[in-house]
């Protein structure tokens, strides 16, 4: 049986590689092995933070929302544990968003949260 090559395949994955490699500086956008290095490193830091950006946002809004909390003389947990009493289900993202763009109506949401 003769001998496969993997003339075709091989190429077709250098090509990918080098292509997403354009943009780096110097040697890693235009030689193979450099360039191989940083595109495997930049996926695994992508996959990585795409993970961690989900954390980094929530911590973010959980900030915005103790600082607006503490305007309306509440903290964070008391705020949270009034609106899940007075069955407001509303979640990080927006109640971040209103208190930022809209501190009257996070005061009535705050006004709620103590009241229940």
């Amino acid at each position: 049986m003769p001998r496969a090559r993997s003339n075709v395949p091989r190429l077709k994955r250098k090509k990918q590689i080098m292509k997403a490699a354009r943009g780096a500086f110097g040697g890693r956008s235009k030689l193979w092995k450099a360039a191989k290095e940083n595109v495997e490193r930049g996926w695994k830091y992508a996959y990585r933070d795409r993970k961690a950006k989900k954390r980094e946002f929530r911590r973010l809004w959980i900030t915005r929302i103790n600082a607006a909390a503490h305007q309306n003389d509440m903290n964070y947990n008391v705020f949270m544990s009034g609106l899940k009493k007075a069955g407001i289900e509303v979640d990080r993202k927006i109640l971040a968003d209103l208190a930022v763009h809209d501190p009257a109506a996070f005061t009535a949401l705050a006004e709620k949260a103590r009241s229940a």
